[in-house]
């Protein structure tokens, strides 16, 4: 039975155009896994709010920081980092078929399904791009999928890797990428922050368990780092509209840090496997100027997991652990080639 492997990633529009931009949003915030109001009621406001007020101007505004980011030789980060994930995937599991689908924008998860289905393909191990479970990704994600599957008479048979936000190999290699940027600095950081994508407080309330997912990762990642309790704070950012999220928000704890003294910080982004829009940007540039407008003078964006090799080798680790018993006609790398374990101490 041919087994294929499928990576899905949120998406990215084709290009940093208003024009580009408003169907990505129209698709983004149209899908009620992101934007959920339980009653009929709210659900008609929040249709008249994006189609009158949001999609007509603010596409012009998101393709204006999607300029910010877009790179002249590889276009949009997102993109390009997935397309290395693959490319760098495809040399560990020869003779595997690889493919990546995006849940908003191109390629679509249907368009990759057909792809697959084309080549006779029986088994699929997808492994998700978020390491924190929330149904406003994960389940976003395999909602994608399954809605592609429903379009087909002979659907595969599916492994999804589960969540991974304490795994070894993931811990182990978000923390070699933050070694090797301090390692990099001419200057001493006087605190880490570390960010999370936000989701309204009210999404965790009604049981998507993101908050504590991305609280193990912290605990995961700073016993890996060996830091103290006084050298870090987690934080959420990515707000949109006016309803309350997760707390504390990373641009307003950057705020307090630099009114308080704090001159030197380096910002974290674990929940992203990619860099994107909301690193690049909202970190590197707009919560760098919040920063210095209020006293502070360096903040660092650490880069996000991109096609490291250390990531690379934590994905195939993810996906081989899945992917036992279908993957047996490749060959099976040693534990310690794949991603060295991580080892865990006492957090002080």
């Amino acid at each position: 039975m041919k087994t294929a492997i499928l990576l899905i990633q949120l998406g990215t529009p084709d290009a940093p155009t208003a024009s580009a931009l408003r169907p990505y949003l129209r698709q983004f915030l149209g899908d009620p896994r992101v934007i959920y109001f339980p009653s009929v009621t709210t659900r008609i406001v929040w249709w008249l709010v994006k189609n009158l007020i949001v999609l007509p101007f603010r596409p012009a505004a998101s393709a204006a920081k999607y300029a910010r980011v877009w790179d002249k030789d590889i276009g949009s980060p997102l993109m390009h980092y997935t397309q290395r994930q693959v490319e760098e995937l495809r040399k560990r599991f020869p003779g595997v078929p690889i493919e990546f689908g995006m849940q908003v924008g191109n390629p679509s998860v249907a368009s990759v399904i057909d792809k697959l289905l084309a080549r006779r393909i029986e088994r699929i191990i997808v492994l998700p791009m978020y390491p924190q479970y929330s149904a406003t990704t994960t389940a976003s994600a395999t909602d994608a999928l399954f809605a592609a599957l429903q379009k087909v008479n002979r659907v595969p048979a599916l492994r999804i890797v589960p969540p991974y936000f304490e795994h070894p190999a993931y811990i182990g290699a978000t923390a070699s990428i933050i070694r090797e940027q301090l390692a990099k600095l001419d200057w001493e950081p006087e605190h880490f922050v570390i960010s999370f994508h936000g989701i309204p407080i009210r999404y965790a309330q009604d049981g998507d368990p993101y908050a504590l997912h991305c609280k193990r990762t912290t605990f995961r990642l700073v016993e890996a780092m060996g830091w103290k309790r006084s050298q870090w704070t987690q934080t959420f950012q990515s707000l949109f509209g006016r309803e309350e999220w997760l707390k504390p928000y990373t641009e307003d704890t950057l705020i307090k840090m630099a009114k308080k003294g704090m001159k030197r910080v380096f910002v974290i982004t674990p929940g992203f496997t990619a860099d994107c829009l909301e690193t690049i940007d909202e970190i590197g540039h707009e919560a760098l100027e919040v920063f210095e407008e209020h006293g502070g003078e360096k903040l660092f964006q650490c880069p996000c997991l991109n096609d490291h090799p250390a990531w690379i080798a934590a994905m195939d680790r993810l996906i081989r652990e899945e992917g036992i018993g279908w993957l047996a006609d490749t060959k099976t790398p040693t534990e310690s080639s794949l991603s060295a374990p991580v080892t865990l101490g006492t957090a002080t």
